[in-house]
């Protein structure tokens, strides 16, 4: 069975150029991934975060539908 599972991210450079990707699964599991360019960064990212959902299951989401006038 396959699921789509969306996961926030942040990107940042360090101070070594290298580029830093955070995305947090649910309080206390969260993963980094590091690359030479934010592509790369995304994909290292990727990899770690099928992993933890592999180890701990996807993260709890919420769908909402807004009306908004």
């Amino acid at each position: 069975m396959n699921q789509i599972v969306h996961v926030s991210y942040t990107v940042e450079q360090d101070e070594d150029d290298m580029w830093c990707a955070h995305a947090v699964l649910r309080s206390g599991v969260g993963a980094v991934g590091e690359g030479t360019t934010p592509e790369a960064a995304v994909e290292d990212l990727r990899e770690a975060v099928t992993g933890l959902i592999e180890e701990f299951g996807p993260p709890q989401e919420l769908t909402l539908e807004l009306k908004v006038a």
